[in-house]
């Protein structure tokens, strides 16, 4: 694997210049995570607090090429170029030891049981410091960040069905929660994890085995500096009709209803009420009835 890791870094070194060509180094701010423009259909409009977006957006970052459009969804051409760049590239300030993964695409015929990198980043030394991967012949996603921890629910089998899907993962201090078209799938107890090592090299979408870019249809891989975002993405993007958003979320804390939400959807509709406790007034008297029928005969008296 070492090995492995190093060829990579070797091609990367190659292609360094016109992979690095339009990077925007330079806009770098106080804190780890700067701001990241987002959607605001992204997150369900129920949230009545203001949210602070910050993170990274990957498919930026890499500058890959817009693609074609299907289903109203956006791809992204990956090309046969290694997708990998110097993490200072891509984290210029450091990573958030917290923070949400997520993102959509679809896996094709050809690669629906390849095993491949979503994400990794690794030292100098080829060593793995976090990474997330996908394994389409076990059906399993895989996160690694001093263990690893592997996610088998079958309720990720419909990941590989080659249609579009939303995986998100939120990584906390103690714990790696997996979710797949915004429902919680799988969740695990983890160890404190060390800060990223800025002098190593970052890659997305590629596949384990030899390196090269998987063949999957990708829209976007975002890096939310917030472990909650995972749970407060709706899925919007994957919905027929698509679903709209009335609020923008500029904020910060994390929602306090979201564990409640599901009990609430579940509550019956209630009934109208007429709230309105004003003295009722006597109307007009309205027109004559017509005539009715004759009544039935009575007994003999």
């Amino acid at each position: 694997m070492i090995c492995l890791l190093r060829w990579i870094t070797f091609l990367w070194t190659l292609n360094s210049i016109p992979c690095s060509f339009g990077m925007a180094v330079g806009e770098q701010t106080d804190g780890p995570c700067p701001p990241l423009s987002v959607e605001d259909r992204r997150f369900s409009d129920i949230l009545d607090r203001p949210l602070e977006i910050t993170g990274f957006d990957l498919t930026d970052k890499f500058l890959l090429r817009k693609g074609t459009i299907t289903e109203d969804l956006q791809s992204f051409r990956l090309g046969s170029s290694p997708l990998i760049k110097p993490t200072k590239l891509i984290f210029p300030n450091g990573l958030s030891s917290e923070y949400s993964l997520v993102t959509i695409f679809r896996v094709r015929r050809t690669t629906k049981k390849d095993r491949w990198y979503l994400w990794q980043i690794f030292d100098n030394s080829g060593g793995t410091q976090v990474s997330v991967i996908v394994d389409g012949g076990k059906k399993v996603v895989e996160f690694s960040s001093q263990g690893l921890f592997t996610f088998r629910s079958r309720d990720l089998h419909v990941l590989f069905d080659r249609q579009w899907h939303k995986l998100s993962i939120s990584v906390q201090s103690n714990k790696v929660s997996v979710y797949l078209d915004c429902k919680l799938i799988e969740s695990t107890q983890t160890n404190e994890k060390d800060p990223i090592d800025l002098s190593g090299h970052t890659l997305i979408t590629t596949r384990v085995e030899d390196g090269r870019p998987v063949d999957i249809e990708l829209r976007q891989i975002l890096i939310y500096c917030d472990p909650y975002m995972a749970e407060m993405e709706n899925c919007c993007e994957l919905l027929e009709p698509k679903c709209e958003a009335t609020k923008t979320f500029n904020g910060t804390s994390p929602p306090l209803v979201s564990e409640q939400l599901p009990q609430m959807l579940s509550q019956p509709v209630s009934k109208s009420i007429d709230r309105c406790h004003c003295p009722a007034e006597k109307g007009d008297a309205g027109l004559p009835g017509l005539a009715g029928l004759p009544g039935q005969k009575g007994d003999k008296g």
